[in-house]
């Protein structure tokens, strides 16, 4: 790759800080990577404002759903090198996405960080039409984050499942309680946030995994198990795998076909939990075995190395395909989805949580004191 341009400007859009967890860990990681050849600065993807560029700037980052937000705001600004899009892809649910529609259209490249399915079935999706700009990515994570914590897998017969995530449609927590209801003797767990509770299963409630306190609750369990509907390439996968515990999940979850990770199938409750019985009753040194695929992987593919290398040629590159030809309406019904996603700006949940961010980040720069960087 040749060297950055002399004095050029990223603009990333991304949320950022010290949180071990993406996104906050995919915007800290992207600084500290592209600050060895560009110029860079971070916005958080709800600010509003808009950035003007200077010759040779790029912008890159995660648009928001509300179209007054800084990524699409500043995409329509002329005076761009490079307009690139970089957020999480997944199309079983099109109304959590159908807002990038017209956003991709001044983007130069879109980075989906997405899993195979999602790729594998883009051409039977509504969204097919994006397919040119479309560039996969996977995801990263720090092994020094996330410490091995498991050692031994629990006995045969009394092995232990955990959940780590939301409740959120997309993450289909309504088929996790009916593998729980029909598995009523084995522990399911989740650790997380969500307005409801999940009948059958264990909560540990949302937790600090950079805390002692919350690894040794982790080490207690032996798989990480989520089962996504419209998932696209969460890390809890690959914290699973860091941590020595084995992950299990739905093609549907972002990942399918990799040697340390076990597949269960979508929306077949009987089929699924033979899969969990036979992990409950499998010899040690299989378990074992996966362990070492998945440690395999975390060191040749799920770096940030890896990660920044494939932004980087993306900024450095001159593709700039055009949109392949969307089928007849198609484009209406991703607007109308989008108008009906729980994620619609119009929504008051939204306004709400857009305005409390923007007021706090403006009453910080008032506080800070004269000549303080930002």
């Amino acid at each position: 790759m040749k060297p950055g341009v002399q004095g050029q400007t990223v603009h990333l859009v991304y949320p950022g800080g010290p949180g071990i967890s993406s996104p906050q860990a995919i915007g800290r990681n992207l600084v500290l990577h592209l600050s060895r050849r560009y110029l860079v600065r971070r916005w958080e993807w709800d600010d509003v404002r808009v950035i003007r560029p200077r010759p040779g700037d790029v912008l890159i980052g995660h648009a928001h759903p509300a179209p007054w937000t800084v990524f699409r705001m500043s995409s329509r600004v002329p005076g761009w090198s490079r307009v690139i899009a970089l957020q999480p892809f997944a199309h079983g649910l099109p109304e959590y996405i159908a807002f990038l529609d017209p956003v991709l259209r001044r983007c130069d490249q879109f980075l989906a960080i997405t899993g195979p399915h999602w790729i594998r079935t883009l051409d039977r999706s509504p969204v097919a039409h994006w397919a040119p700009k479309l560039v996969p990515m996977d995801l990263a994570i720090d092994r020094s984050d996330y410490p091995r914590v498991k050692s031994r897998f629990n006995p045969p017969g009394s092995r232990r499942f955990l959940y780590i995530g939301n409740t959120r449609a997309p993450k289909n927590p309504g088929y996790l309680v009916r593998i729980a209801r029909r598995l009523p003797g084995t522990e399911i767990a989740w650790m997380g946030s969500g307005r409801h509770a999940m009948a059958g299963i264990r909560r540990l409630g949302a937790q600090d995994f950079s805390s002692e306190r919350a690894r040794r609750l982790v080490a207690e369990y032996d798989f990480v198990l989520t089962v996504g509907s419209s998932d696209a390439n969460p890390t809890t996968v690959l914290e699973a795998m860091a941590w020595g515990l084995i992950p299990v999940c739905t093609p549907q979850s972002g990942y399918e076909g990799e040697e340390g990770i076990v597949n269960v199938p979508l929306d077949d409750v009987d089929e699924a939990a033979a899969v969990l019985d036979g992990l409950q009753q499998a010899p040690e040194p299989y378990l074992l075995a996966l362990r070492d695929a998945n440690d395999m992987a975390l060191d040749r593919r799920y770096t940030w190395d890896r990660f920044a290398g494939r932004v980087i040629d993306a900024i450095e590159s001159s593709a700039s395909p055009d949109l392949a030809a969307a089928r007849p309406g198609a484009r209406f019904e991703l607007a109308l989805q989008a108008f009906r996603s729980p994620d619609a700006a119009w929504r008051p949940s939204s306004l709400l949580r857009l305005g409390s961010a923007n007021v706090g980040r403006a009453v910080r720069r008032l506080r800070r004191p004269p000549g303080a960087r930002r």
